[in-house]
């Protein structure tokens, strides 16, 4: 296929340089690691330009990761998760990321009117993390790998050098 020609009518251009044109960096902040439900969970804040991630809000996410996570053994739930609390531009999203069984995870995404942290409902079928969100989780799954299941220490010290290594600054 040439890409230097004409584009397959699928491709819709205006869009994708509409996209292009306002993409920017969000900050990311690591929140340390909580229990909820049982399980290790790393909490991260990200932010569009112009909004805040309060203490409330990290708290909230993390009763709605805690529900989500409760039912985790039926999901075959390692105990390992990860909670993007994330006060994006046109409202806010909670994303519960967890390991399951056979090198799998679960993602569910809760979304809500933005500064409004009590009217967080699960999101529609089919979403998935916005392109700042992938590069927390990305960072995630190396740091999952790299800590929990490539090391040859014992778990507690995998354990903490997984919840050490986290993303913060900038991401793109």
């Amino acid at each position: 296929m040439d890409l230097h020609g004409e584009l397959p009518a699928a491709v819709d251009a205006d869009a994708l340089l509409g996209l292009a044109k306002a993409h920017h960096a969000r900050a990311v902040r690591a929140l340390g690691t909580r229990e909820a439900a049982g399980h290790l969970v790393k909490v991260y804040a990200l932010r569009a330009p112009g909004r805040t991630v309060t203490g409330q809000d990290a708290d909230t996410a993390l009763e709605v990761a805690a529900g989500h996570l409760a039912l985790g053994g039926l999901r075959g739930s390692l105990g390992l998760a990860v909670l993007l609390v994330h006060a994006g531009g046109d409202g806010d999203y909670v994303l519960v990321h967890s390991w399951i069984e056979g090198h799998m995870s679960d993602l569910a995404v809760f979304t809500g009117p933005a500064g409004r942290p009590g009217e967080l409902r699960p999101g529609r079928a089919g979403l998935a993390p916005c392109v700042w969100e992938a590069a927390v989780l990305a960072h995630e799954r190396d740091a999952f790998s790299r800590h929990v299941l490539d090391s040859t220490g014992p778990l507690p010290e995998r354990l903490a050098a997984w919840s050490a290594d986290t993303i913060e600054g900038e991401v793109r």
